[in-house]
């Protein structure tokens, strides 16, 4: 029976639900105190509240979408020593936690420092709110000159605070970026880094559902991550194709591929309509492990080191302060801020600023918090003549339940991507990216019965430069470890990295002047910008202005603890990702990345995280899986 044409069955179902009561604590809801915030509270409509919460309640009992049953059970006194201490449970973290917990005769302690994730999050449709709720860390930028300039130069540092990082709000996109990048890693000095040398640990973690569509070379299906297409995407995704092969940008079928240009449906970290992040990938499946301990809502305050030996951590679990020790490593995958933060917190960093806040001096290295920078975004806002509906209703409720398709079960038109090379920097390399957003099941204004409005539906494009030569600076306010660090970010510093928004504007507007988008009358809904008032509204120079003002991060954070040579003055860890003057102290993580890779950043954080258990396997003498 096809929901999408069944009103009966529709309005039965409907009528059911109302009539349902659960208790939210009872066994069929396992871990139920255990998750991340409730959908009900997120979008911020009292008169939808009662849509979400019958949905998460179905959500919750459907187990191949929330796998409520297959969660970790998290530990609430730790042992007092363990093999192996992980600090950060997102994309890197949770992989080393799983890997390095292979060998039996291993103990390993995962800290993170928010909840499991949310039931929500498993639904695709929901990554827009999943994004603004309480489990965001809610950092902001500040003192930037060159960019958010209409909010005063500070600019939104989007960050997840639950197991599972940022790929529990994020989109979901697999994309490794361009092999020239990985390679440029290993010639600035960091053998083992190379394309050639990463493949191998992407394909690893890989269980790709459509090997027959992308191929061997490039995709492996043994691995714990799901990867594949949504099982629907919105009907309006294909004329973007079009439109894009009546630009001249080309199709691609797979972008991590040979063809890595042009315009493509994108794989995905899902499975059947649901998502599926690293921590959901590699340690529900490990959940009974013994040897492997997680502790939930931790906020990690310092490392322990002496004589120059990482030798435990001590964090914060409501309220109270534990310390454990760590007989051969600490391993520090709390993200592109929280890690060099730690580092800071601990004595690790330059000696001046550590002095400054009273902290001492445990390893001098000028590098920690250097380098941080993400891709540069510019959204466009367009009307399409096209009914403004809400896509998520009762129909979609239904459909998502029963068969995990529709609405629900995709990102909408975000999973149309293009990937164009600027020629600003690197001829041939893909750094601009196109990218959409709309129809997806967002939260409607209103009441249930007010799914559409008179207006038209919006469709917003996104133009980004992905090779910023900007870096800004992670740095501590105060020794205060619940302080957040100041962060700067340095957007849009360099001349090159503001001509390469603009190539990708430009290269956006040639998409949208096409036939194929003409037949919906897609139309400019922007008002210009009074500070650009000087400049012909859409010309190159009112662009070259307006991205200053207007343009946001893309949230694909890097560069924080650098990895480099030791003849790198900014080095934080080596090849090896060992902290340079700290014996048993790595870093894994986006912060080691010397230079941000050309696409999103989720996929290869789960290689580094791969990346960084084999290399302390081999360094502890344990045989390597691969």
């Amino acid at each position: 029976m096809d929901c999408k044409h069944s009103p009966d069955f529709i309005h039965a179902t409907s009528d059911s639900i109302k009539e349902m009561e659960y208790d939210y604590t009872s066994s069929e809801f396992c871990n139920a105190g255990l998750l991340g915030p409730r959908l009900a509270s997120m979008c911020n409509v009292t008169s939808y509240y009662f849509f979400l919460s019958i949905l998460e309640t179905f959500v919750r009992r459907k187990q191949q979408i929330a796998q409520t049953c297959e969660r970790i059970t998290p530990i609430h006194i730790p042992d007092a020593e363990y093999d192996f201490v992980v600090v950060g449970g997102g994309a890197a973290g949770s992989v080393v936690a799983a890997r390095l917990s292979e060998n039996p005769s291993w103990k390993v302690l995962l800290v993170e420092a928010g909840p499991d994730e949310p039931v929500g999050a498993s639904v695709p449709g929901f990554s827009s709110i999943i994004a603004q709720s309480s489990i965001e860390w809610g950092y902001q930028s500040k003192n930037e000159s060159y960019a958010c300039l209409s909010s005063n130069g500070s600019c939104q540092i989007s960050a997840a605070k639950a197991l599972g990082g940022s790929m529990i709000h994020n989109s979901m996109i697999y994309l490794r970026g361009s092999p020239y990048i990985f390679d440029q890693w290993a010639a600035m000095g960091n053998e083992g880094w190379s394309w050639e040398d990463v493949l191998p640990f992407f394909k690893m973690s890989e269980n790709n559902g459509e090997i027959d569509s992308v191929g061997r070379e490039y995709h492996g299906t043994d691995g714990p991550l799901f990867v594949e297409r949504f099982p629907s995407k919105p009907p309006f995704a294909n004329v973007i194709l079009e439109a894009a092969e009546e630009a001249g940008f080309g199709v691609s079928n797979d972008l991590n591929g040979k063809d890595r240009f042009g315009f493509a449906v994108i794989q995905a970290m899902s499975h059947h309509g649901a998502r599926r992040s690293s921590a959901a990938a590699y340690l529900r499946p490990i959940r009974h492990r013994k040897n492997l301990h997680i502790t939930l809502n931790s906020i990690c305050s310092r490392i322990i080191i002496e004589n120059e030996q990482a030798v435990g951590v001590a964090y914060y679990m409501n309220g109270k302060l534990y310390t454990v020790r760590a007989s051969k490593e600490v391993i520090v995958s709390a993200g592109a801020v929280e890690s060099p933060h730690l580092l800071l917190l601990s004595g690790v960093g330059p000696e001046e600023d550590l002095k400054s806040k009273g902290i001492d001096v445990v390893e001098n290295l000028p590098g920690v918090g250097m380098n941080f920078h993400d891709h540069i975004a510019f959204p466009i806002g367009f009307t399409i003549d096209e009914p403004d509906v809400y896509d998520n209703n009762w129909a979609a409720l239904v459909e998502y339940i029963a068969f995990q398709t529709g609405p629900l079960s995709n990102i909408g038109l975000a999973q149309v991507m293009g990937y164009l090379p600027s020629g600003i920097t690197t001829p041939g390399l893909p750094d601009i990216r196109i990218s959409c957003s709309g129809y997806y099941a967002a939260c409607a204004p209103g009441g249930i019965g007010e799914l559409q409005s008179d207006g038209k539906r919006n469709i917003v494009v996104t133009s980004v430069y992905t090779h910023p030569k900007c870096r800004g600076k992670i740095s501590l306010v105060t020794p205060d470890p619940f302080e957040y660090p100041s962060i700067w970010v340095n957007y849009l510093c360099d001349p090159d990295d503001v001509a390469g928004i603009v190539k990708s504007i430009e290269c956006t507007l040639k998409l949208v002047d096409t036939p194929a988008l003409k037949a919906y009358n897609m139309t400019l809904a922007v008002t210009p910008l009074e500070a650009c008032s000087n400049y012909t509204f859409a010309s190159t120079e009112y662009w070259e202005c307006a991205v200053h003002y207007s343009a946001e991060g893309d949230r694909h954070y890097s560069g924080s603890c650098k990895m480099g040579p030791a003849s790198d003055p900014l080095a934080v860890v080596d090849p090896r990702l060992r902290v340079y003057g700290v014996n048993g102290l790595r870093v894994a993580d986006a912060s080691i990345m010397p230079e941000v890779t050309s696409a999103n950043t989720g996929a290869p954080c789960i290689m580094i995280g791969e990346r960084a258990a084999q290399m302390i396997k081999q360094d502890w003498k344990y045989s390597d899986t691969i």
